[in-house]
């Protein structure tokens, strides 16, 4: 096995809280097992798909927005879709995650306003050490959230803006948090019929693209990859299964995907297009997100998912 696809498959995510209480909520409860690597010993690997949870938050409550139709805090918010909104806090919704031994799930605050960041904060307080978080990243308050909690922060515009990578800025926050507390959000969008990065809450195209050569080259700065199919994202219209595919080929370090998951079948075809090395996030759908998907399912789809080594 080369070192590249051994790097895709080693253990990556942090150890599931022990003495975990009951969950309050609808859930498998099932027993996840962490994942394991053998590379080191010479072993064939085969990798595992994971299901990753997510709280999105919106002026303070956990929602499921059409993430391609948010905007600026100037405009009027008119054009806003939202899909759901929880009356439930970003600390519950937290809390069932550890309960279930989700590990690597990620809190993405959909706005700079206080009580976004109050809601995440006590998000990464229920379940420490359990989420990454991301929305407003940058060099000033990325070391605060990790000692609040957060295993990773996840950064986007702040490397990718006015159209370009800054490469002086994601050097600084390697240099400050370390590459293996980062994770470079890739979110993209079709255009000319290749993968071009968006930012400023995916509104604005930069002129990078997600290709090889580009996974390649930003592997050396960070942990993960997330990435939203942001075409598809929030609709519940199906997968991208063409940018699945290329994440799978081409990516070197753990990556996850998000966007247009509605059935179980999804998942299944985000398993085989990216040869079980792309790790899945579900929203709208999850039926704790107001969707027809049942979260229990997916836990136990998770658990069914699992590192196999042979000697």
């Amino acid at each position: 096995m080369s070192f590249r696809m051994a790097s895709r498959c080693a253990a990556r995510l942090p150890q599931p809280p022990c003495a975990a209480p009951q969950s309050r909520w609808a859930s498998s409860r099932v027993s996840v097992p962490p994942a394991r690597s053998s590379a080191s010993r010479g072993r064939t690997v085969v990798c595992s798909v994971s299901f990753r949870p997510c709280i999105d938050i919106h002026k303070g409550k956990v929602k499921q927005i059409v993430g391609s139709t948010l905007r600026d805090a100037t405009d009027d918010g008119a054009a806003l879709v939202t899909n759901f909104e929880s009356d439930k806090s970003a600390a519950e919704f937290a809390n069932v995650y550890k309960e279930d031994g989700l590990v690597g799930g990620h809190v993405i605050m959909l706005g700079g306003d206080d009580a976004s960041r109050s809601a995440a904060l006590e998000a990464l307080h229920a379940y420490p050490g359990g989420l990454q978080v991301g929305g407003g990243i940058n060099l000033e308050n990325a070391m605060s959230y990790l000692n609040e909690g957060a295993s990773h922060v996840i950064v986007t515009s702040y490397v990718f803006s006015d159209g370009k990578m800054n490469i002086e800025r994601l050097t600084q926050l390697v240099e400050l948090v370390g590459k293996q507390r980062l994770v470079l959000d890739l979110s993209c969008r079709k255009k000319n019929g290749k993968y071009a990065i968006v930012t400023d809450r995916w509104q604005k195209f930069s002129d990078v693209y997600v290709d090889g050569p580009t996974l390649e080259r930003l592997a050396a700065y960070a942990d993960e990859f997330l990435v939203h199919g942001v075409d598809v994202e929030g609709k519940r219209l199906g997968i991208d299964e063409e940018l699945v595919a290329l994440l799978g080929l081409h990516s070197p370090i753990p990556t996850t995907y998000a966007g247009g998951v509605s059935t179980m079948d999804d998942l299944e075809r985000i398993k085989q297009a990216g040869k079980s090395r792309v790790d899945v996030t579900v929203g709208s759908a999850l039926d704790i997100f107001g969707g027809d998907l049942p979260y229990s399912k997916v836990v136990r789809w998770h658990s069914e998912q699992s590192m196999v080594s042979q000697r």
